[in-house]
């Protein structure tokens, strides 16, 4: 009997099963009013993603002007600035073909979002996104993996950089009651109404707007990030030498300096450090020539870096001088090497060059040697400078040119040391050393001029005891035989001459020189 009870009849089974049915799709039924939220929602977004369009656009049209104006410093930043809204209106334009597949997937091929008559449906968005085979879901899932680390780097403000990664998350979701976390498009698109599904994408489209504009930002800030800020600006006259001749040309950069009174750069002078601050390297001149220095600067930026500007130059350095010169007294020797001296202040001597008429004038290092021809004829020292790649004439010098003046004889002595001394008569003088005497000499050694003179002839008169003059003959500049007989006859106290001398000098003219007295100690 009990049994009997509680069979259900077919009727009764079947009136039992349509209730579960009813009971489960009033379950799943969602309210208009929800439906409506979703819609206004969408709305909104819809009007926000136009709103943030229109300011990333603002940004780009900034980078783009920068760029116009200064290419070489905003080009680069423009390029990447274009790469970011290539990369973003790809996404953005694969989301909306999804809006649009799941629409047409709900209310047929002329489907709207943006009017969307079967607003309930939760079969289209899971159809669309997670049907077996197509992997759109698990596609816009890997594109927005592909977008957020894209777009992180060019965030360098790690705030930022976590509220993108935090608005485009793709994490698994985990819910209550289930052990297996659902990954980021099942959880989004399984068992969602059409409008809810549509509102999400918008969201996200929002999200990667909000994202661009950020690294949009970041790129307009990075313009300027690695300047170099400057509170201070001076006007500098910086003339390529301060030193200019007459008939040169004086050169300047007129410039303008900005600094960072509160950021100097540090300078490294030839591997060292300067140890001031402003940039003033001083050092003591110890010696005469052309020195090259070289260095960088250090500069710090804003944004953390540092770049370094290297840098070359060079100084000269020359004697302390003053050119005194007395007209009168403007002589040069024929026949012979005079010794000139010509230099111009502030000039290095490789710069400078010269040349003379009546004669040549040649170089041996920092020296010049000047050697006229013509005596009677004056010669003219014409002396140029290469100043800043251009030659000039600093200076023409007219000289007297003259003979020499005439030697004096000698007959040169060498004592028991070796000490060469030379004898010109007029004091006594050992008969010994005038034996070994080979002749006569005769030179300007004034300590000026020191000019050696070859003797041609000379004769010595002897006197006898009754007073006769006894005239010898010499053998060129040495003393001839009959002369060395008769410096054997000579008592202590006797006295000869020396006469009748001629000698040429360097510039070829023979003259008579001098006699000379010679007493016998």
């Amino acid at each position: 009997m009990g049994a009997n009870n509680n069979r259900l009849s077919p009727r009764q089974k079947m009136i039992n099963l349509m209730y579960i049915v009813l009971t489960a799709m009033l379950a799943l039924n969602v309210s208009s009013d929800v439906l409506d939220g979703f819609t206004q929602v969408h709305d909104g977004l819809n009007r926000s993603n136009t709103n943030v369009g229109q300011r990333n656009d603002d940004i780009y049209r900034r980078l783009e002007d920068f760029a116009t104006l200064n290419p070489d410093k905003g080009q680069s930043w423009l390029d990447k600035a274009t790469d970011v809204r290539r990369v973003t209106s790809g996404i953005f334009n694969q989301i909306d073909s999804l809006k649009l597949a799941i629409v047409r997937k709900a209310d047929g091929k002329n489907g709207n979002p943006d009017d969307i008559v079967n607003r309930d449906d939760l079969e289209a968005a899971a159809v669309v996104m997670l049907a077996p085979g197509n992997n759109l879901g698990a596609g816009l899932r890997e594109s927005i993996d592909f977008y957020r680390s894209y777009i992180t780097d060019l965030v360098p403000d790690s705030v930022k950089a976590a509220g993108i990664n935090s608005a485009l998350s793709t994490a698994s979701v985990s819910r209550k009651g289930t052990l297996t976390p659902q990954s980021w498009e099942e959880a989004k698109f399984d068992q969602q109404p059409v409008v809810a599904a549509i509102t999400l994408l918008s969201k996200l489209q929002n999200d990667i707007l909000y994202a661009e504009g950020e690294a949009l930002s970041a790129l307009l800030t990075s313009v300027d990030a690695g300047d170099v800020r400057v509170n201070e600006l001076n006007a500098y006259v910086m003339p390529q030498s301060r030193l200019v001749m007459r008939g040169g040309k004086y050169s300047a950069n007129i410039v303008l300096v900005a600094v960072d009174t509160t950021a100097r750069p540090q300078i490294f002078i030839n591997g060292t450090k300067l140890d001031n601050s402003n940039g003033l390297y001083e050092l003591n001149a110890s010696s005469t020539g052309t020195f090259e220095y070289d260095g960088y600067l250090e500069v710090s930026h804003g944004d953390g870096t540092s770049t370094r500007h290297d840098f070359s130059s060079s100084y000269t350095v020359i004697e302390p001088m003053a050119t005194v010169s007395a007209t009168m007294m403007n002589v040069l020797y024929a026949g012979i090497d005079n010794p000139v001296g010509i230099s111009v202040p502030g000039v290095p001597m490789n710069s400078i060059s010269a040349s003379m008429t009546n004669g040549t004038l040649t170089r041996s290092g920092d020296h010049w040697v000047a050697r006229p021809s013509a005596v009677g004829k004056d010669a003219t020292i014409t002396v140029t400078a290469t100043i800043d790649g251009r030659s000039a004439t600093v200076a023409t010098t007219t000289f007297r040119v003259r003979k020499l003046p005439d030697p004096t004889p000698y007959i040169a002595l060498s004592d028991s040391k070796g000490n060469i001394d030379h004898y010109r008569g007029g004091k006594p003088f050992a008969k010994t050393l005038l034996l070994q005497s080979p002749g006569i000499e005769a030179a300007i050694d004034d300590g000026l001029l020191d000019t050696k003179f070859k003797v041609l002839s000379f004769e010595t008169t002897f006197f006898d005891s009754m007073g006769n003059a006894i005239p010898e003959v010499s053998d060129g500049a040495s003393f001839s035989t009959r002369q060395k007989q008769s410096f054997q006859r000579l008592s202590r106290g006797k006295r000869f001459y020396i006469s009748r001398i001629k000698a040429v000098g360097p510039d070829g003219i023979t003259r008579d020189l001098s006699p000379m007295e010679v007493i016998v100690n």
